[in-house]
């Protein structure tokens, strides 16, 4: 066997069968197998010894595939049980999922024709619906499990099955009985496209909507008495100025409501001055359709109707007046806000002036008629809603129109007025309007008919945010219908105690959802669809009064309970209602109405946490969208409070919505939507849409900022594929290099750790501390940042990077590499626990391919992170903190002369240090040590020279496999693999040879020049003396002869210094052929030669203070040695120092020289200077040993293994 065969053999290469690449599609699945196999959450969940945790899942629509907010959100939710399940808490997640309503209905509708349509009876309609929600449900769950989701999933919640939809009678039955559930007419957000009412929680406002907002003026008929003397002047041709962007309710209008704290003003308008008139003159003509019209709408007869008293003469006139006559129809005199009197003026293109002002408040009891029928209303006080913000200041109302209008109609005992049909449709009693669209062509023709009767100021276009109905995407009107509502007045002052008791995440959720509860009105919980579940109320045939008591609510209940909600349309009257009304002289007919899907996830706390003896109530945590502090998040709370007081949950966080990196959301149209399917599994082009698995996408939700809205994109996919191999090669490299490790066995004691291992743990706790307090918190971007710094710089930049030397090069058994394994081994086991919440799948991987045996199956029996408090030694680190930085300072320098080809690997170079604070250099020189030979026949160790042992030069090692790398560059990567070292290691062994011929022509300068110069000078002298006058004989007899041989000479000559004078490995082949030739004339070298060698040989670690040169002074001095007790004394080399706690492997350079000075720096042609630091680098002295790279001038000078330097000699003798 070859030397360098028995070097690549001595190598210690790491070993796993841990893939470089995760190949994610093929082993998630398997991981995910082995933990149903094993039932590791289902063990967990039961036998963890800490408290029961509840994550109470909010209801999916089970309608269409998963998207990115699925994800988003089912993670999130994933990522805290995990941890939880971690700590030790007993986890129990039940699945959920919301199954009734207008989207599965209408989905459902869209399959079937025309024909079917009308012969569809609620039942059938329910059948399909349940079939339809079903199949979503089956393929949703599948989805949700391929992104790592653990829970109960054999037996989820679903909102459609029996015991659900029998809890949440209960629920309803019980507010009923608390008197909060009640039957009203009301104005409710109407959607005319699925015509139905909606909560609140079931509209969007999008941005962008356009309305046509309206100025116009109602004529005042009269003056109440507190402002009678101010208006009586202009009453005759007063008008009190409105504004509206909902013209279509103009026919519905029996109200104007004026701020009572506002003042308002009677203004003059110029246009609509008549020119030589008399004051009492100055009355503009009755318009068509005012109170002075001939002309009335019909319907709306709500006021006295008074006579009509004009002139025909007069009435002709007018109605015979074209609208761009000089003199148009309108209002002289117009009742505004005062402080909008210079704005309007503006917007009217007019100059308002003002005549009068008074309080708001002194209007009450005025009146005026309606300009389209034939009606006088009242001016009414409103409430805040009133401002200056916008239009005129006083408020068109139409009660039955608009939740304020209606409570304040309510005060005022107006009628309540909504002549619209369930399509959206005028009905018969708006008169002239009757079968327009409100939404459609409904708003021109009243505008249309205000401008005929003179009653029309200013239309413009008004942009704003306008509820539409979420489902349809079409917008809503509000139309007051008879419904069923829950009055939150009952109950909300609890519920406002309930929110304050609540931990919200985001803080100022709890502002969001706070000002939402306290504004809002009775919640409208009917619907008029059939796929839901019913509102178990029977009604009179005679009377129409509802029958809604407690024993027909649980005789319901308990029926749905056993048969399911089908029921309510399966079965009789007769057999719903319980057996004492059966008798009673009266006859019922069932309700039609079912319940707000919002009253169905809200029930889910009593379906689900109460009712399941495994739960909690209230739950630990609800998580959601932002958008669900008005939907379940309130809807639940309403629910609770009303019934127990008390909030369904302890902690609610919420998470934003899902953007493009561009910031704008997601759509076909924009080509922006990404497919979590497609992101785990990849796209039919897999070069544009690679399969990156499921633990990419849960790396990209723990990276973000999920309190915000967040993006994703394609490059933010591949960026953070970068990262996750990052932290999957970083754990490769682990486990490769502890395949021998056993911390059973071989892990070495804190208390015997070098300082650097020590200082490696210490930064252990912080790092997974502050992991802790990132889940602890909920602030996952934390821990995503965390770990990536832990993984690249604190070990590939750092730690592994210093590490690989004593890993690969000393001997297996040895402390220098034990102590570095069992940090390893620590960081390693801590790495997995720590990312397993997020990066469940690769954490399990790297588990299960632990090199040793633990007692757990699965990284999620083995609890959370494990540090000792021993470990947190601050002062220690902060010395390594200064050390790290002076390591970046140097690492600068290194690459600049890597980059201008000085060295082509650091472990080419010495560094030159300077450091001005004496305190630090001190401790520096600690980590700089020096050492000297001591011999076996000799006790007394060799003193060097006092004045080089200032300036020792220490060799450095860095990585057996030294590389040409950036300062910032993660060293252990899928690019800087450490199995690349066996390629490196046969070039190496190729190369050996010639570097062996090299030192050995050197050496024979330096040894045997005299003894060489002199046989050389006298056997060239004798040979050439000979030759020369043997050949100058024979030429003086032959002819051209001399002239030959002299351009033979020539030839050869230019011949011998190309071959061997001209390249430096020429040179040194020519060397050892005349070395050659003299060891066989003289022999071997002498012992005193052999003295001389011994004196400058350094011990097992480091290289002496002085050179070659700076020894000779004591080389007369010493004994001489035989061969064989030199080979006896090598073999004894001690160390100083550890071996690890070096300034050359911090720095991965083979020496280091600390300097007294900065002078010498100035000097090297690689240098920086500061004011606290000065960096020097200049080539390395000595050879390169060919088994770890590192140069040492003991290179050549070991007869055993000559191409090695001392440390790889010590390890191969199992002392390093």
């Amino acid at each position: 066997m070859t030397e360098a065969k028995t070097y690549k053999d001595t190598v210690n290469l790491p070993q796993t069968q841990f893939d470089m690449r995760a190949n994610a599609v093929k082993r998630e699945p398997e991981l995910q197998k082995f933990w149903a196999d094993e039932k590791i959450y289902e063990r967990l969940s039961q036998t963890n010894p800490g408290d029961i945790f509840v994550l109470h899942d909010g209801p999916p629509y089970a309608n269409g595939s998963l998207h990115t907010g699925h994800a988003l959100n089912k993670i999130l939710k994933d990522i805290i049980n995990k941890y939880q399940l971690l700590q030790g808490r007993k986890v129990r997640y039940v699945p959920g999922w919301d199954c009734h309503g207008l989207p599965i209905e209408l989905k459902v509708l869209q399959n079937m024709t025309t024909e079917e349509r009308q012969q569809l009876t609620p039942l059938t309609l329910r059948r399909k619906a349940q079939k339809f929600a079903q199949k979503a449900i089956a393929e949703q769950r599948k989805g949700f499990q391929r992104y790592g989701i653990w829970g109960d999933w054999e037996h989820p919640y679903l909102t459609m099955t029996p015991e659900y939809e029998a809890a949440q009678i209960g629920v309803f039955g019980q507010m009923v009985l608390k008197g909060y559930i009640y039957r009203g007419l009301k104005p409710v957000h109407w959607s005319p496209s699925s015509q139905t009412a909606l909560a609140e929680a079931e509209l969007e406002y999008p941005e962008g909507h356009i309305s046509r907002s309206l100025y116009a003026a109602f004529p005042m008929t009269k003056a109440g008495a507190e402002v009678k003397d101010v208006l009586e002047p202009y009453l005759s041709n007063l008008g009190v100025a409105i504004w509206t962007t909902t013209p279509w309710t103009i026919p519905g209008n029996l109200a104007v409501a004026v701020n009572p704290e506002l003042t308002y003003a009677v203004v003059e308008d110029p246009r609509f001055i008549l020119p030589e008139t008399k004051p009492e003159e100055s009355t503009p003509k009755p318009a068509k359709g005012s109170s002075r019209s001939k002309k009335k709408g019909k319907g709306f007869g709500f006021g006295q109707k008074q006579e009509d008293d004009t002139p025909k003469s007069d009435k002709s006139e007018t109605s015979e007046t074209p609208t761009t006559q000089q003199h148009p129809k309108g209002f002289r005199y117009l009742i505004v806000a005062a402080e909008l009197v210079e704005r309007l003026s503006e917007t009217l293109e007019t100059q308002l002036t003002v005549k009068a002002t008074f309080k708001g408040k002194e209007l009450e009891h005025c009146t005026y008629r309606h300009p389209l029928y034939d009606r006088e209303s009242p001016i009414v006080i409103g409430g805040d809603y009133v401002t200056t913000e916008s239009g005129t200041g006083l408020v068109h109302t139409a009660p039955g129109h608009g939740q304020e209008d209606f409570v304040v109609g309510q005060r005022y005992n107006l009628p309540i007025l909504s002549p619209v049909d369930d399509e959206g449709n005028f009905t018969a009693e708006a008169g002239q309007f009757a079968g327009l669209n409100v939404l459609g062509d409904a708003n021109q023709a009243i505008i249309a008919a205000l401008k005929e009767a003179g009653s029309y100021l200013k239309e413009e276009k008004y942009v704003h945010k306008y509820p539409y109905d979420w489902r349809t995407k079409q917008p809503t009107i509000f139309r007051a219908t008879e419904q069923w509502f829950a009055s939150v007045e009952g109950f909300r002052d609890d519920a406002l105690k309930a929110i304050a008791s609540v931990k919200w995440i985001p803080a100022q959720g709890q502002n969001r959802i706070t000002s939402m509860v306290a504004e809002r009105s009775d919640w409208c919980i009917s619907r008029q669809r059939s796929w839901g579940v019913p509102i178990p109320v029977f009604y009179d045939e005679e009377t129409n009064e509802p029958l809604l008591t407690e024993e027909t609510i649980a005789h319901v209940q308990s029926i749905i309970a056993q048969k399911g909600s089908d029921a309510w349309w399966q079965l009789s009257v007769n057999e719903l209602l319980p057996e004492q009304y059966l008798n009673n002289g009266r006859t019922y007919r069932k309700g039609t109405d079912t319940m707000d899907v919002w009253f169905d996830s809200g029930s889910s706390w009593a379906a689900v946490a109460e009712q399941r003896d495994e739960l909690n109530y209230p739950v630990d945590v609800y998580l959601e969208g932002s958008d669900q502090h008005r939907g379940w998040f309130q809807s639940s709370l309403l629910t609770s409070v009303a019934t127990n007081k008390i909030a369904p949950y302890k902690t609610v966080l919420t998470h934003g919505f899902i953007l493009d990196e561009q910031g704008r959301k997601m759509s076909k149209s924009l080509g922006n939507v990404l497919d979590p399917a497609i992101i785990i599994e990849g796209g039919k082009n897999q070069k544009e849409e690679p399969p990156y698995g499921a633990d990419l996408l849960r790396l990209w939700v723990s990276s973000v900022d999920y309190s915000n809205d967040v993006p994703i994109s394609k490059t933010i996919l591949k960026q953070l594929s970068d990262i996750y191999r990052k932290i999957r090669n970083t754990a490769r490299f682990l486990l490769g290099n502890l395949h021998d490790f056993d911390p059973r066995q071989d892990a070495v004691p804190y208390a015997e750790l070098p300082e650097l291992d020590r200082y490696m743990l210490h930064r252990i706790t912080e790092v997974f501390g502050e992991i802790t307090e990132a889940f602890e918190s909920y602030q996952f971007f934390r821990f995503f940042q965390t770990v990536q710094n832990f993984c690249v710089v604190d070990l590939s930049n750092f730690y592994l990077d210093i590490a690989k030397d004593r890993l690969y090069i000393s001997h297996p058994d040895s402390i220098r590499r034990r102590s570095c394994q069992t940090v390893l081994a620590v960081a390693l086991e801590n790495l997995a626990r720590a990312i397993a919440p997020v990066l469940c799948h690769m954490a399990e991987d790297i588990w299960q391919y632990l090199p040793y045996k633990t007692p757990y199956k699965s990284v999620f029996e083995s609890g959370w992170v494990k540090v000792e408090e021993e470990w947190k030694k601050p002062e220690l680190a902060e010395l390594w903190t200064t050390l790290r930085s002076i390591r970046t300072e140097v690492n600068k320098v290194l690459e600049q002369a890597r980059t201008e080809k000085m060295i082509g690997s650091s472990l080419e170079a010495k560094v030159l240090l300077y450091v001005p604070d004496e305190t630090l250099r001190e401790r520096l020189q600690e980590l700089n040590p020096t050492g000297a030979v001591k011999r076996v026949s000799e006790p007394e160790t060799i003193e060097l020279p006092e004045a080089e042992e200032t300036q020792p030069v220490v060799e450095e090692l860095p990585p057996v496999v030294p590389t040409v790398e950036s300062v910032d560059e993660v060293n252990v990567g899928e690019d800087s693999d450490p199995y690349s070292l066996e390629q490196q290691q046969l070039w190496n062994q190729a190369t050996g040879l010639l570097a062996e011929l090299s030192v050995f022509v050197q050496e024979l300068f330096q040894d045997n020049r005299r003894s060489l110069l002199t046989i050389s000078i006298i056997v060239a002298t004798s040979l050439a003396t000979k030759v020369t006058l043997a050949v100058l004989s024979a030429i003086n007899y032959l002819p051209l002869v001399p002239n030959v041989l002299e351009l033979i000479g020539i030839g050869y000559s230019a011949w011998f210094v190309k071959r061997y004078l001209l390249f430096e490995t020429n040179r040194e082949e020519l060397l050892g052929k005349v070395r050659s030739l003299k060891t066989e004339i003289v022999g071997s070298e002498s012992p005193t030669e052999e003295k001389e060698m011994e004196v400058i040989t350094p011990i097992s670690t480091l290289e002496p203070i002085s050179t070659i040169d700076s020894v000779s002074t004591v080389e007369d001095s010493r004994e001489e040695v035989t061969p064989e007790e030199e080979t006896s004394t090598i073999d004894q080399w001690v160390s100083v120092g550890n071996g690890v706690d070096e300034l050359r492997y911090l720095f991965l350079a083979s020496q280091v020289e600390l300097l007294e000075s900065p002078e010498v720096i100035q000097t090297a042609n690689y240098h920086s200077q500061s004011e606290t630091l000065g960096v020097g680098v200049v080539k390395a002295d000595g050879e390169k040993c060919d088994r770890c790279w590192n140069y040492s001038t003991v290179v050549g000078k070991i007869p055993e293994h000559p191409l090695l330097c001392d440390r790889c000699d010590a390890a191969l003798g199992g002392q390093f």
